[in-house]
Parts: C-alpha cells; structure tokens; sequence
C-alpha cells in the first residue's frame, strides 16, 4: 500500500464517514418533513438522535476498540454501516406512510428518526474512538492527545463538508433517495476496498458485495416506480414537490403538492385562470372591496402560480410580483399549469419577507399565502414584525390578504386565536373570512384581510361584498386576550399547531 495512504488512511477514513454523517443528519430533516411537516419538532428529533447515536457510538466503539484493535474490525463496522443505511431507507418507505397516520407531530419524528437513524449513525459513531486506538497503536511514538486531535480534527472538517454539500450541492442537484443510496454506496465501498486489500475471506466480501448490489438495485427501481406515479415528483430545495392529474368535483383536475400539503390545483378543461379549484384562492378577489385601482401587486407563495395567473387577467394594467424561495416553481408552473410569460409578471426567488424588507415599492396589494398547512408554517411569517413590514409597504389605502389554516373553536391554546390578535394589533381596520362556515370548529382556511386605511366597510349593506358576507367571522364574539402576541422574540407556532391537531386528530 501507497506509503501515504498507510499513514494517513484512517485520516481519510474519519473525514469521509465524518462527511457521511451530517449527510445523514440533514437529508433525514427532509425525509421526515413530507410525513410530519418542517417543523421545529422533526428537526430537533433528528438532532437529537443523532447525537444520542454518536455518544453512545463513542462510548461502545471505545471500549471495542481496546479489546479488538484491528483494522478489519474498524472497516467492517464501515461496510456494515453503508449496508444498514440503505436498508433502513428501504424500511422508511414502508413505514414512514403508517407511523405518520399514527403519530403525532411531536413524538412522531422523534419515534421515526429513532427507528430509521439511531443505529446507522450509532455505527458511524464508535469509528473516531476506534480510529484513536488504531491509530496509537500503528504509531505509539505519536502522544494519545496528538492522535486524538488530528482524528476529530479531520472528522469534524469532514461533517462540516458534508453539512455544506448537503446544503449547496446534494439537495438542490439530487433527489433525496439518490442522496442516501450514495451515501450507502461510499460507506460500503470505503469499508470494502480496505477489507480486500487486508485480506478478508473473499466469501465473506462476495456475500457484501451481492446484498449491497440488490439493496441499490431494489432502491433505485423504487424511486423510478415512485417518479412514474405522478406527473412530476421531484425533492426541491426546501421541500418535495409532486405534480399529479385527478378530479376535483368531478372536473378533471392538476394537483401540486409540496411535502405532505396540497398547495394549489388547475382544472384541465379550463383556460379561464379565475376559474379557481380551490375556495380560498378565490378570495384573493377580496381586493375589490376595498381598492378596485391596483397598480401594484405582490403575492408572497408561488405555488402553481394560481393567483398571479388571476390578478394578471383582472387587472390589465397592474404590474404583479411573485416571491418565493423555492426556485423550480416558476418554471414548473409553466410547464405543467399554463403559466404564460408576461412583460407584467415579475418573478423573484427570495424570501418573502426579505423581500418586503428590501423593496423600494409601495403595493396596493399583497397577497400572503404560505400558511398553506399546519405542518410547515413559517415562523417569520406569523409575528407582529413581518405585518408592520407589510403594512409599510401598502399605499395608503392599499390591501393585505393572507391565507391562514386553523380553527374557530377557542379551545386553548390556538395558534389561530392568536394570529388573529398579532394581526390586529398591526392592522385594526380588519376583516376575517371562514372559506367552509363560520359555524364550522375544525380546520378550515380563514381569509386575513388588513386595510391601510380608515374607511370601515359594510359587508351587510355594499352588494358589492355579497359573495362573502356570510363567511365574515364576528371577532368581537371571541375573547383573544388568553391568546399570547406572536413576535421575532416570541413564536412558539409549532406548539401552538400540535396542540390543535392533537386535539382534533386524537394523536
């Protein structure tokens, strides 16, 4: 063996499994999320487990290490490794669909990412101990504290590569079951090659070699039977998109999903673009109730571009911003839901917030939809800071309309309850519209509306407003004062979103 390689092959070991592990960590965020939404609950289970996983790695590979210090000890826990962690991908195909149906938001990522993560990276865990032994061992003139210093030294430079290739390179380039069948492949064949070149009974290797073979084989057939399912399925940047045909009201219907949440739907047999599927895009037409001279448009959530397409056909002359971060979905609605180029149309892949915060534009409308789900709301989209942003930036009588998912029973805690008091105490001339009843207690859209303006309206008395007079929700019936002020300093969103649907799904 290459001199150098001799010296520093355990080196390059540590970095490579150190890489592999933050691979790990931040792809199992994203296999969670289509199942139990992108919440602060999956991605602190997946941290958790991990790093339960590796102390107790640390622990039990330090203790082997001292009664078998062998080298094709160390790269037989690799091999097995890249084995289990395809494996337990497979696994997480069958059962990630049941345990979410049975599992909470809160316990559920916790309960899955220990079931399909613990072991994988409790393996990768005992390797840094036991590449300090090793390494004391083939060079006892190095000192213990210079050995294990270079050993976490080049793991830990490895997680920070792997965290960052994840992050900038893997995720936005590759689909997340090619990630971990890659991630699988280059731990087998880093614990495979050393095993041969250390002379491990070649049956022992042949046998490895068949079941790492049928594991890709078998994975990588299911992601194609899986992308032929649907129109398009594809993992995004930030979360799974799937495109599929079916019906809606008997109508043959386009759907858009992103993770688990249906965003937005196209009725085929239409090219009227008002001619919405979903009730609430519908109200996005609440505008005209209160500015019917819209120069300026912003719509924060692209979707499949529903509502851009029909602000676009209502207003000639107004000019309509769309912002988003997910960057395919312009190009996506394009191909797959007739959205035409349009010297009007102005499309920004960037955060909506910041882009709020950044523009030098007064709005006569915004429209806010990325509360599409109560799996994955945005934090910084719920608090007084972001509406008193939007608020600065609507003309004088301009409009705010947002999309909200929650429920009108005032059972404690609500996450709607309290949105609804933020968004007063930012817009006191406001307006609430239940989408299904105001009668209704479960999940349903409400309509947030916030006027720029003093002109209070009648709903009961312009027939202009008739369509939605009754769905306008009487606030003044409900006691918000029990409901906490959402801020940048103070949100706890996803507890307040898993206590409701604890209560209403019975999980």
């Amino acid at each position: 063996m290459n001199k150098f390689f001799k010296q520093n092959l355990l080196l390059i070991s540590v970095f490579i499994t150190g890489a592999c592990v933050l691979i790990i960590e931040v792809v199992a965020v994203r296999v969670l999320s289509p199942h139990y939404g992108n919440t602060i609950f999956t991605v602190s289970s997946v941290i958790s487990v991990v790093l339960a996983a590796l102390s107790i790695g640390y622990y039990v590979g330090g203790m082997f290490a001292d009664r078998h210090p062998s080298m094709r000890w160390f790269f037989g826990i690799i091999l097995v490794s890249g084995i289990l962690l395809l494996t337990v991908h497979l696994l997480g195909r069958v059962i990630l669909p049941i345990m979410s149906i049975n599992l909470s938001i809160t316990m559920g990522p916790l309960l899955s990412s220990a079931v399909l993560f613990f072991l994988p990276a409790l393996l990768l865990g005992t390797l840094s101990p036991y590449a300090i032994k090793l390494q004391s061992v083939q060079f006892p003139d190095q000192g213990v504290g210079d050995v294990s210093g270079k050993i976490f030294f080049w793991s830990t430079l490895g997680s920070i590569l792997g965290s960052l290739l994840s992050g900038f390179v893997l995720i936005p380039h590759f689909g997340i079951d090619y990630i971990f069948i890659a991630t699988g492949t280059t731990l087998f064949i880093l614990g495979f090659v050393p095993l041969l070149i250390f002379g491990l009974e070649k049956k022992q290797l042949f046998r490895s070699l068949l079941i790492i073979s049928l594991l890709v084989f078998i994975a990588i057939s299911t992601v194609q039977q899986k992308v032929d399912a649907s129109v398009y399925s594809k993992d995004g940047i930030y979360e799974k998109i799937t495109i599929y045909d079916g019906a809606f009201n008997e109508r043959p219907t386009r759907f858009f999903q992103q993770d688990k949440s249906p965003s937005a739907a196209m009725f085929i047999d239409s090219n009227n673009p008002t001619d919405m599927v979903y009730e609430y895009t519908r109200y996005y037409s609440v505008y005209k109730l209160f500015k019917l001279d819209v120069q300026n448009a912003l719509v924060i959530g692209a979707g499949a571009y529903s509502i851009p397409k029909a602000l676009l056909e209502d207003l000639p002359n107004a000019t309509v911003d769309v912002s988003d971060i997910e960057p395919s979905l312009f190009i996506l609605s394009k191909g797959y839901f007739g959205l035409e180029e349009n010297q009007r149309l102005h499309n920004h892949i960037k955060d909506g917030r910041r882009f709020l915060r950044d523009s030098d534009k007064k709005y006569d409308l915004i429209f806010s939809d990325v509360y599409h789900s109560l799996f994955s709301i945005p934090v910084h989209f719920t608090t007084q800071e972001f509406f008193t942003i939007a608020k600065k930036k609507l003309s004088a009588d301009g409009v705010f309309i947002a999309n909200v998912v929650g429920d009108l029973s005032m059972q404690q805690p609500s996450f709607l309850m309290a949105e609804i008091r933020t968004f007063q105490s930012v817009f006191p001339n406001s307006y609430f519209f239940a989408v299904d009843a105001t009668q209704k207690t479960g999940l349903q859209n409400i309509i947030f509306v916030g006027y720029n303006g003093n002109k209070k309206i009648d709903l009961y008395s312009d027939q202009l407003l008739s369509p939605f007079t009754d769905k306008l929700i009487r606030i003044k019936e409900f006691d918000l004062s029990q409901s906490p002020l959402l801020t940048d300093n103070y949100a706890p969103v996803e507890y307040l979103s898993a206590k409701f649907l604890q209560q209403a799904l019975g999980k």
